[in-house]
C-alpha cells in the first residue's frame, strides 16, 4: 500500500513535469502540428494538456486524432487534427470536455486552425480540368477556380476546417497512390514568437 508521502512526492513530481513541459516547448526544436480550435497558442497547449484523450472521444466528426513519437516526444499523444478521417465544425464539444483548459473558448468566425494548400502535383483539378469537388464543399467560398478551373485558396476566407482536404477523390482518382495523400491539404500558419515552422 501507498503511503500518503508517496502519493504527495509522485503527484507532485508529475505536477512540476506537466509544468516543465510547457518551458521545454519554447526551447525544443518542433514542426508545427494541427490542434483542435482553441488551441493554437503551442506553448499554453502543450503546458496544459493532460493528453487525457476526452477531446478525441467527444469529437462527433471523428477528426481529432493523436499525434505519435514520430511527431516528438513533447508532442507525442496530443490531439491533432486528422483531416483525412474527418472535418471541424467547430462545435465546440472538445473545448467544452478539456479539464484543463489547454483547449480554449473561441469564436467561430475568427478562429483559424490552419490554411488550406492546393497540392499542384497531385491535384486532379491541376492535372486535368473537371474536379470540382473542394470548391463545392467548402462552407466558406474559401476555393476559387482561375481561368482554366484550377482551385486556389483565399487565405482570408479559409480557416482550416479541413472539409475541402476530407473530400478530395485524389487518393482514390489516382490508381490509389497510398497512404493519405490528398490534392488539397490543411497546413499550420505560421505564428511569429513561437518557433514552430
Amino acid at each position: 500500500m501507498t503511503s500518503r508521502r508517496t502519493f504527495l512526492k509522485i503527484t507532485g513530481g508529475a505536477f512540476a513535469l506537466v509544468l516543465g513541459l510547457g518551458e521545454a516547448a519554447k526551447i525544443l526544436p518542433r514542426t508545427a502540428l494541427l490542434r483542435p480550435p482553441g488551441g493554437q497558442d503551442e506553448n499554453a497547449f502543450i503546458a496544459r494538456c493532460l493528453r487525457c484523450d476526452r477531446c478525441r472521444s467527444v469529437c462527433p466528426t471523428a477528426v481529432i486524432g493523436l499525434a505519435n513519437l514520430a511527431d516528438g516526444i513533447l508532442d507525442a499523444r496530443t490531439p491533432v487534427m486528422k483531416f483525412h478521417l474527418g472535418y471541424c465544425n467547430f462545435c465546440n464539444q472538445c473545448v467544452a470536455v478539456c479539464p484543463t483548459q489547454a483547449l480554449k473558448p473561441f469564436d467561430r468566425e475568427t478562429v483559424k486552425i490552419g490554411l488550406a494548400t492546393v497540392k499542384k502535383d497531385i491535384c486532379i483539378a491541376w492535372d486535368a480540368s473537371g474536379c470540382t469537388v473542394c470548391m463545392n464543399a467548402c462552407p466558406y467560398q474559401a476555393i476559387l477556380l482561375d481561368g482554366q478551373g484550377r482551385p486556389s485558396v483565399d487565405p482570408q476566407k479559409c480557416n482550416g476546417c479541413g472539409i475541402c482536404e476530407k473530400v478530395c477523390p485524389a487518393l482514390v482518382m489516382r490508381s490509389y497512390i497510398g497512404g493519405n495523400v490528398r490534392g488539397i491539404v490543411v497546413t499550420p500558419i505560421a505564428t511569429r514568437g513561437e518557433g514552430r515552422v
